[in-house]
């Protein structure tokens, strides 16, 4: 179970406050802009398709951009990277404002201002949803999550309805200026805020490497692979409703801009009552339970907007949809941050969202296109089909619980004082673990050491092998490469304390005087003169074997 906290209790610390605050004039401001865009699309290109990708213009670039921004969230200073990102969506926005002021936009321009805005969205969130964990303890963090969800969620319910009434009295340059302006705020806020300085002892990984390293700890994640197809999945199917709304508003309500707000508005709201249900709904039922359950509810508000044709009917469709929207996607974000060790989280956190973002890029193009042969109720109804198949899927990708790890670092690795003159990048590195085993315990040790093999991967070890000597059974060795001696060092940083316990399982298997012996050893085809000179005399009993 996740620890629990009083669901305001950030709001004490203040440069959460400060941040939060700052951040929800920023989220109206994206609000009124979305809506600015898709009603302008709509005078620009009179086809579904084009309408529906200025939604799949916007989480495209977050698909395609998240895994780099996620690895540059855990190796760089994630101040530094929020104001590049912010600064970046300004100049955008104000590009956007003046062009569509001056009336030289066009279709595919408009595209390619929101793709840019959605870039720096891109390399934005890995490092905001990061930060948390940097601003708030643990304990707090999953309300830390809730309450950005809310924030949204509040500036949903008014900024559509806002916008709408803007693009219909001012046009649309006045929305993407208003957006403009909305940055000023959350930019203002992020040069206040001084977060504690990081002494990093080990150089930053390449950035191939660091992508290299969270796509293998995801790999040997089972659950957070669970989330990511669940995430996936949900991401697809739901975004019929954002792609689809401007459709909605003016072909099956025949409304206006000011119609299209008020559909985003009534969303919102649901999605308020989602954020202030979470915390009791999360201390009463399983988490696989409300994934579920917010599958279904999705389905049933989708159902209900194919088939109405008032607003009013639509209403309840869309409240219905933003409530389960805000459950499931907040759950999924706790559980990868609650679930990742604070050295790759950046990382997981951009493999959550290339999952969920694609899945909607993706989504919103596929439902214009089946809005566009066929009809939107079509493409509504397909998407609440799929969204039930979701709900059943659950049997063998269950989003398990989480919360009950102690992801922090170990810290108990001492390096060992070495008589080669070994250089940082020396390798490769081979490390050998002698465990001296019982025949009875046999089972026992090879379902430890499976587990052991998990973390090791996970953690940067390459060729694990185990083996057993011929001549003596009773004795086993576990076998792995690191392809440097950094490399070797980062793989025991990343130890956390939820690891110690399948440590101590092996040590207490283990028969062999003291602890496990462990080799390390750099392996060499040839040696050149110049390197892996021994910089003191070794002792004769280990020159004489």
């Amino acid at each position: 179970m996740e620890p629990k906290s009083n669901t305001f209790a950030p709001f004490a610390n203040q440069t959460f406050r400060r941040l939060w605050i700052a951040s929800q004039t920023s989220n109206l401001g994206g609000l009124v802009q979305m809506v600015g865009a898709g009603w302008l699309m709509t005078s620009l290109a009179g086809s579904s398709e084009m309408v529906a990708l200025v939604q799949a213009s916007n989480t495209l670039p977050i698909m395609a951009f998240s895994l780099i921004a996620g690895a540059l969230a855990d190796s760089f200073d994630r101040r530094r990277i929020l104001l590049s990102a912010q600064l970046f969506m300004l100049a955008a926005s104000l590009g956007l404002a003046i062009c569509a002021w001056l009336d030289v936009l066009g279709p595919w321009g408009l595209l390619g201002f929101t793709f840019a805005i959605g870039s720096g969205m891109a390399l934005y969130n890995p490092s905001w949803q990061a930060s948390m964990g940097d601003i708030v303890s643990r304990t707090n963090l999953s309300s830390a999550v809730t309450l950005n969800a809310m924030g949204f969620n509040l500036m949903r319910s008014v900024g559509p309805a806002f916008g709408g009434a803007l693009v219909a009295f001012a046009g649309a340059a006045a929305a993407f200026a208003f957006n403009a302006l909305s940055y000023i705020p959350i930019i203002a806020a992020l040069f206040l805020w001084k977060p504690a300085e990081k002494t990093e002892r080990l150089p930053r990984e390449p950035l191939a490497q660091a992508l290299g390293a969270g796509l293998r700890y995801m790999s040997m994640s089972p659950h957070l692979l669970k989330v990511l197809v669940r995430s996936c999945l949900f991401g697809f199917a739901a975004s019929s409703a954002l792609a689809l709304m401007p459709l909605v508003a003016r072909d099956m309500l025949n409304g206006t801009a000011l119609t299209y707000g008020l559909l985003l508005g009534f969303f919102g709201l649901g999605a308020i009552g989602g954020v202030l249900l979470n915390g009791r709904v999360r201390e009463r039922y399983p988490n696989e339970r409300i994934i579920a359950a917010s599958f279904l509810g999705f389905a049933i508000g989708l159902f209900i907007l194919a088939l109405g044709r008032h607003i009013a009917v639509s209403a309840v469709g869309l409240m219905i949809a933003g409530a389960c929207w805000v459950l499931a996607l907040s759950l999924f974000n706790v559980s990868v941050q609650m679930s990742t060790p604070r050295w790759v989280v950046g990382r997981a956190l951009s493999f959550y969202q290339t999952a969920t973002f694609g899945g909607m890029a993706l989504g919103s193009w596929i439902w214009g296109l089946v809005a566009e042969s066929h009809s939107v109720s079509v493409a509504l109804l397909i998407s609440c089909a799929l969204l039930t198949l979701g709900v059943f899927i659950g049997r063998w990708f269950g989003v398990g619980e989480f919360g009950a790890l102690d992801l922090d670092p170990l810290n108990t690795f001492t390096e060992p004082e070495l008589r080669l003159d070994l250089r940082a990048r020396s390798g490769p590195i081979v490390i050998m673990i002698d465990y001296v085993i019982d025949e009875k315990d046999t089972d026992a040790f090879l379902a430890a050491i499976h587990r052991r093999r998990r973390v090791r991967i996970r953690d940067g070890a390459r060729n694990w092998c185990l083996l057993r000597d011929l001549e003596n059974p009773d004795l086993w060795s576990e076998r792995f490469h690191v392809a440097t001696w950094n490399d070797y060092l980062r793989h025991n940083a990343r130890r956390t304390k939820s690891d110690l316990e399948g440590f101590e399982t092996l040590q207490a298997l283990h028969r062999g005087p003291g602890r496990p012996r462990v080799h390390r050893l750099i392996e060499r085809q040839t040696v050149p003169l110049h390197e892996d000179l021994a910089v003191k005399p070794l002792p004769p009993e280990i020159t004489q074997h």
